[in-house]
């Protein structure tokens, strides 16, 4: 495993959760993909055409645990962690498909399922 593409791929991950990335609709759209979508843990689907103003997604207080990532092919890759939501003191499991377009990898697909 490319430990360079995890640690990257991690970073950009953690950037996800940072509130000056949630509140700026410029970063967030050098990280997500123009066709990116999201199942959210609360059952949500987001679309990032649809969804994303200028004051960008909303801040959380979230920490990233156990970050793995599965290469599906060669500009493709398979990120899974768990996330715990600080105020809501609720735990979940994350996958992300990731894709290396435009120059860099951007999300292109996001899923959050709620742990017991």
């Amino acid at each position: 495993m490319d430990q360079d593409l995890k640690a990257l791929l991690q970073n950009q991950e953690e950037q996800l959760l940072r509130p000056e990335i949630r509140t700026s609709k410029e970063a967030l759209s050098q990280l997500l993909a123009a066709d990116f979508f999201e199942f959210g843990s609360s059952g949500r689907v987001l679309y990032r055409e649809e969804e994303i103003d200028e004051t960008g997604i909303g801040v959380v207080d979230m920490q990233l645990s156990d970050f793995e990532i599965k290469p599906l092919a060669a500009d493709v890759v398979l990120a899974t962690y768990r996330i715990f939501n600080v105020e809501q003191k609720q735990s979940s499991l994350r996958s992300s498909i990731w894709k290396f377009q435009n120059n860099r990898w951007q999300l292109v697909f996001h899923q959050g399922t709620k742990t017991m």
